[in-house]
């Protein structure tokens, strides 16, 4: 059969990793598991800050109370590494805007140095060209100097004090004279043509040798202003190797922030981790009743006396309730291990949560600060204990009866109690208040039963925040997907696709 091979991540891109495995709630869970091998391959390069982390889990686990409240502690210290990073890397990326501007002075020097080589060359094959030249003169110039001398050598035996009188006396005749006269004019005219161009010839060959001497003059003025220019060159690449080596220290100082912004996180990761698996039964440990659940029941039935729960009418369908978030833990279990009984949706801070269907608030928690992880704050707002500024909305969708629990609201917005809601109404503001490590809203769903209870329930709730569903380890049985009746926890999932 096909067999699905799957390639081990590239764990060697420190700083991808480093930023990518800062924040897990972020992540999805494949995400997790990479950034957890991430770790994994850097404990095992010998990181023995990271290994004493893993060797303390233990002990983080057995004192999760005390460690949780150093998580705020490691956050302000990873927010401050982070400026640290970001620091080092602004530093980093002025140094290669400086690299990048000597690189392309180095570039504009060597462009300059190859037009001085081409101008060397055209001044070599100039300078070629003209002893190539004089040579071809001063084979002219040999070859009428020969043909003289052969005149000479020719004429001398006729030669005295006149060179024509012995020639001219020797004549018989008159007409003869005039003839022997006529060729010795002939033949100085021809001497003379040939001393006028041998003389031209010599001017051309001194001048050639002129412009031979000015070409290797003026190479040899190239040829320095090469060397000068190569001198350039060589200064500029040593200021680029200075940079070079500054950047690569610089770094070489990043990579040590982010291992210690790795190490901070994962410590915070860890607890973080540990946390979780425990936080069902902690939060369990805290569970409690509405506080004021008289007076909640006397408000619900002035309120059905109004007969405004009869305007409570089904809805066809759920209504989403924070657009544009994304899943940041989903329900019954959190990726790390540790019960999660709601789905967590991620937003910024102050996005609107809206009611999921028709119905009123039955109780509600607002007061809480922005929150971290271990904080109790909600029990003492009349909340569950961790969950921050809460909203309870009994509500019926599609004819049956459910409670929805809104958790980690935005101080100063969770709806009031009593407030008869339509279904995408908005019923507080996402926050992360309460034992939250980021903002998000957490929601749980309960089943009650048939919608026809609708405001009996409201009058009658005994005001128990868990809806007779349990809490901690103990609440996953009571689910509807297990085929348990009402009361039961629907999985937020299922309905919110």
């Amino acid at each position: 059969g096909n067999v699905n091979v799957h390639a081990e991540p590239d764990y060697t891109d420190t700083g991808y990793w480093a930023k990518k495995c800062a924040d897990y709630s972020s992540l999805t869970e494949s995400d997790i598991t990479a950034c957890k091998a991430y770790v994994q391959y850097q404990i095992t390069r010998n990181n023995t800050k990271l290994k004493e982390i893993e060797e303390k889990r233990s002990e983080i686990a057995a004192n999760i109370q005390k460690y949780a409240a150093l998580v705020k502690d490691y956050q302000a210290k990873a927010d401050a590494k982070q400026g640290d990073i970001n620091a080092v890397q602004a530093k980093i990326n002025d140094k290669q805007a400086e690299i990048d501007a000597k690189q392309a002075e180095i570039n504009a020097t060597q462009r300059k140095i190859d037009e001085k080589n081409l101008e060397i060359e055209a001044k070599q094959a100039e300078i070629e060209a003209k002893i190539q030249e004089i040579e071809d003169r001063q084979a002219e110039v040999d070859a009428i100097q020969a043909k003289l001398r052969e005149r000479m050598v020719t004429t001398q035996p006729f030669m005295r004090v006149n060179r024509y009188l012995d020639i001219l006396m020797g004549a018989e005749s008159f007409a003869e004279l005039l003839r022997m006269t006529q060729g010795m004019i002939a033949i100085s005219e021809y001497d003379n043509h040939i001393m006028d161009e041998l003389l031209a010839l010599i001017d051309l060959l001194n001048q050639a040798k002129a412009e031979l001497e000015q070409a290797k003059v003026q190479l040899e003025e190239v040829k320095a202003q090469l060397e000068a220019i190569k001198g350039e060159l060589t200064e500029k690449k040593k200021e680029l190797e200075a940079k070079q080596a500054e950047m690569e220290e610089q770094k070489k100082e990043l990579v040590a922030e982010q291992s210690e912004l790795l190490n901070l996180k994962y410590e915070a990761q860890v607890i973080e981790e540990e946390y979780r698996k425990q936080k069902a039964e902690l939060e369990a440990q805290g569970n409690r009743y509405a506080a004021n659940i008289k007076g909640l029941n006397d408000l619900m039935k002035e309120i059905a006396k109004a007969g405004k729960m009869d305007t409570v009418k089904t809805t066809g369908g759920w209504t989403f309730p924070v657009p544009g978030s994304r899943r940041s833990a989903g329900t019954w279990y959190y990726p790390g291990g540790g019960v999660h009984l709601g789905y967590d949706f991620a937003a910024p801070i102050g996005t609107n949560v809206y009611a999921v269907g028709n119905g009123i608030v039955i109780n509600r928690a607002d007061g809480c600060p922005y929150g971290y992880l271990g904080s109790s704050c909600g029990a003492q707002y009349g909340g569950s204990s961790g969950g921050g500024n809460q909203v309870y909305l009994l509500t019926v969708v599609n004819g049956s009866l459910y409670a929805v629990k809104y958790l980690h609201l935005l101080a100063g917005t969770p709806i009031r109690v009593g407030t008869v809601v339509n279904a995408g109404d908005i019923v507080a503001r996402l926050g992360s208040s309460g034992n939250s490590s980021g903002p998000h809203c957490h929601i749980e769903i309960f089943y009650l039963g048939d919608g026809k209870n609708f405001s009996h329930y409201a009058q009658t709730w005994n005001g128990d925040l868990a809806f007779g569903c349990g809490w901690g380890y103990s609440a996953l049985s009571r689910r509807c997907e297990s085929g348990v009746g009402a009361p039961c926890r629907i999985r937020p999932e299922s309905v919110f696709n």
